[in-house]
């Protein structure tokens, strides 16, 4: 340390300040010598104190900006290729020399924002999967707030997830590259078929709006009664109609078995004690040989036989079965997680591999609690939440949206597969819960004002984050 810096305090006005109060004190008080010994003493602590504080501050005055940390880390593997920017954390805050020349795999970055809490924001182009990344920051390029600049390079390496190989149809390898290409700057608008097989509350929420939403979900909640002069899965033409008029296809099945009153042609998809509810059990997933296991196989066939009508028309579906499993109130959740997930892989192997139905896109409900029930990566393109808010209908859901990107590590697409009150699209932007479509359920809670009704929904359609049917591009 200099001389002048050890000196640095008699030029501060402090010091004035003390050495006046001293003479004053001086000058009032009678010449004992004690008093002014004792006077003496103090101004000398007060200004070795001020002096090994303005030591101090002068040392971190004179010091280049220190690295923390990063998010990703350095090193880090399975990065999210939805991950939008890299964030650098220093003990100061920082600027940037102008120009620049930040780097990714040898192309300049452009878009970075020094923050106010000590951090660097790099914002990111479209990563892609496994692959491995370099950030360089040259040396001389970040400076902290009294202009010195950081004298050594930083390099950041990371590498991103790589999903398990899934072969899909043409079309429906469309649609993904679609779903991957809008996930996080834009929202899939979408409806749910009123009970099962048609286009009414698509319809209706044209007819208020002048727009129709992007997506529609159909149900095989009736398929034990179909075919029938009232229910026939075999009949595609709505569906047809709607992939041709540009929408996107999606399908759920509230999978009914036999009730527990006994009677053949009852069923319920509800577990519980009661004579409409059923007792059927999940566990004997594991038992070839017992009734269940038989009637679930032969369950699964007769839906793939409907789905592979479908794929011969080139028709790609979003698919969602077994949803809300963690819930409580569905057969496939009575036992627990464990056969859950057999039931869940049975299915994917069945459709995928036996039944070769590549025009699935295959999506898992998540509670948000649930993490044991995930069946995997490998089983899972697109996890959804269903959530129906009583308070603040419309606000945004960015905690529920990060309790499922944490389950699968921002590895997946995230969408809002069921709703009851749509949440503003401005809000979801502005926080961070970037569903990839909301799905509002039928009836009241598509059309009423205390859910949403024709007055917000031509609020959400006219809104430019939210994807309308007219906007949707070419997937054939």
């Amino acid at each position: 340390m200099s001389n002048n810096n050890k000196l640095s305090f008699l030029r501060h006005p402090l010091f004035y300040c003390i050495f006046g109060i001293f003479i004053y004190h001086k000058k009032m008080v009678c010449r004992n010598f004690a008093v002014i010994h004792c006077n003496f003493i103090i101004l000398l602590v007060l200004i070795f104190f001020y002096s090994c504080k303005n030591s101090n501050d002068s040392i971190s005055e004179i010091s280049a900006p220190i690295f923390i940390s990063s998010t990703p880390e350095n090193g880090e593997t399975n990065v999210s290729i939805y991950t939008k920017e890299i964030v650098l954390i220093f003990d100061v805050n920082v600027t940037l020399k102008t120009p620049y020349n930040i780097t990714l795999n040898g192309n300049t970055l452009t878009d970075i924002r020094p923050g106010i809490q000590k951090d660097l924001q790099i914002i990111l182009p479209e990563l892609k999967e496994g692959t491995i990344y370099e950030l360089i920051i040259p040396a001389n390029t970040i400076k902290g707030p009294t202009g010195i600049y950081l004298p050594t390079e930083i390099k950041l390496t990371f590498s991103t997830y790589t999903p398990p190989k899934r072969i899909f149809s043409p079309e429906a390898q469309n649609v993904m590259n679609f779903l991957k290409q809008t996930y996080g700057s834009k929202t899939i608008s979408g409806t749910m078929a009123n009970v099962n097989w048609n286009t009414e509350e698509a319809d209706w929420v044209y007819a208020q709006t002048g727009k129709y939403p992007a997506l529609n979900c159909f149900d095989f909640i009736h398929f034990v009664f179909s075919p029938s002069n009232w229910i026939d899965y075999s009949n595609t033409s709505v569906v047809e109609n709607w992939w041709k008029a540009g929408g996107l296809v999606a399908a759920m099945w509230h999978w009914n078995v036999p009730a527990n009153s006994g009677v053949a042609d009852q069923y319920a998809f509800y577990y519980g004690s009661k004579s409409d509810h059923t007792l059927f059990d999940v566990s004997k997933i594991s038992d070839e040989n017992s009734a269940e296991y038989k009637l679930m196989i032969k369950n699964i066939d007769t839906i793939s036989s409907y789905l592979n009508t479908l794929k011969s028309k080139n028709i790609p579906v979003i698919w969602r079965p077994l949803h809300e499993a963690a819930g409580g109130w569905f057969w496939w959740r009575a036992k627990g997680a464990a056969p859950f997930k057999l039931l869940w892989k049975l299915m994917f192997d069945r459709m995928t591999n036996y039944h070769h139905l590549d025009n699935l896109i295959w999506v898992w409900t998540s509670e948000g609690n649930d993490a044991d029930w995930y069946p995997g990566d490998e089983y899972v393109d697109i996890v959804g939440r269903d959530l129906y808010p009583t308070t603040n209908i419309h606000d945004s859901q960015w905690t529920e949206f990060n309790k499922v990107k944490a389950i699968v590590s921002s590895r997946k697409m995230i969408a809002l597969s069921e709703c009851g009150a749509i949440p503003d699209p401005a809000l979801m932007f502005q926080k961070g819960d970037t569903w990839l479509w909301f799905m509002p359920w039928y009836g009241n809670y598509t059309r009423d004002d205390s859910q949403n009704g024709a007055a917000y929904w031509r609020t959400v359609m006219n809104n430019s984050h939210v994807i309308t049917r007219d906007q949707m591009p070419d997937l054939k």
